[in-house]
């Protein structure tokens, strides 16, 4: 029996991890046979920090799982340029030490990273794939990329994979938000000038599975297929969700006016996931049909309809 471990197992995909792994499938296809029926054990703070060596080294050994899955990370991107020691130990520390617990006992580990190890600064009209140099502009896309730089410098069996605008039926996320601005207000006013992908935690859930399953070790893109501004997301939010409110266009400077406090965003991040089409084969949905099934199977705030607990 597969023995995995998933760190920061409260959030959005570390919810829907443990969801998929439970019912051995997802919305998008099965779970891979080698991991129904696997033993599972699921933590986060205040159980284990991983940006503490000895304890990250001490609890990894004693669960002795094949696989880590790296949920945990401070993705509060404003709030990393208010906080860096915070940003830096959750992002970059924190990976080091689970590669090198993953290291000392044989695991592999599946890291979650981001489109923001990109500037936004490269060429308009074509999504980035996994050789583009990085170049964060932020202190959150600073920090995951040396958690990036530490998993490969210290874990031999490494997925890192990048993801972006991830939203679940579980826990915060911008979907969400939209929604709950958009009743209340009635107007939503988002920026229309930084573009990338909308990614539905279930088809990245799914993918993080199915590539643990396998030795194709390095470094993939996973997010929704098809580009779109927030402004274009957040009007087919509220499209779908059937509420009676105005989405209005800004810029990103008319935005930064109003908020000078806000950590600067990629303009351009939308990301290409060359590497799982050349390898386990990419069945990740387009971002308007992952969209549309959200809206199909979310229950409000009650989670999902139909969903046994």
């Amino acid at each position: 029996m597969m023995r995995v471990l998933i760190t920061g197992c409260n959030g959005q995909l570390g919810t829907e991890i443990q969801k998929q792994l439970r019912q051995g499938f997802s919305e998008i296809g099965p779970i891979p046979e080698a991991l129904k029926e696997a033993e599972v054990t699921a933590v986060d703070l205040p159980n284990l920090d991983i940006s503490k060596l000895p304890g990250t080294l001490d609890y990894v050994a004693k669960a002795c799982p094949d696989i880590v899955i790296n949920c945990a990370a401070y993705t509060n991107v404003d709030g990393c340029e208010a906080n860096p020691d915070l940003a830096f130990a959750a992002n970059a520390v924190g990976p080091r030490n689970l590669a090198m617990a993953c290291e000392k006992i044989g695991a592999k580990l599946v890291h979650v990273s981001t489109d923001y190890v990109f500037s936004g600064r490269e060429n308009g009209g074509v999504a980035l794939d996994e050789g583009r140099i990085p170049g964060p502009i932020s202190a959150y896309g600073t920090t995951k990329l040396l958690g990036e730089d530490y998993v490969r410098q210290f874990c031999r069996r490494s997925f890192i994979v990048r993801t972006a605008w991830l939203y679940s039926y579980y826990g915060r996320n911008f979907v969400k938000t939209m929604c709950s601005a958009g009743r209340k207000n009635g107007l939503l006013t988002v920026v229309n000038d930084q573009l990338g992908n909308p990614t539905n935690a279930v088809d990245l859930a799914h993918v993080l599975l199915q590539l643990a399953a396998t030795e194709e070790y390095g470094i993939y893109h996973c997010t929704g297929n098809g580009i779109c501004s927030w402004y274009d997301f957040a009007a087919a939010i509220i499209q779908n969700a059937g509420i009676e409110a105005q989405v209005l266009p800004c810029t990103s400077a008319q935005y930064k006016e109003k908020n000078p406090q806000a950590a600067d965003r990629p303009a351009w991040s939308a990301l290409d996931n060359q590497m799982l089409r050349c390898t386990i084969g990419d069945p990740v949905r387009p971002w308007q049909e992952a969209l549309s099934a959200f809206f199909e199977n979310w229950d409000g705030e009650n989670g999902m309809k139909n969903e046994s607990r």
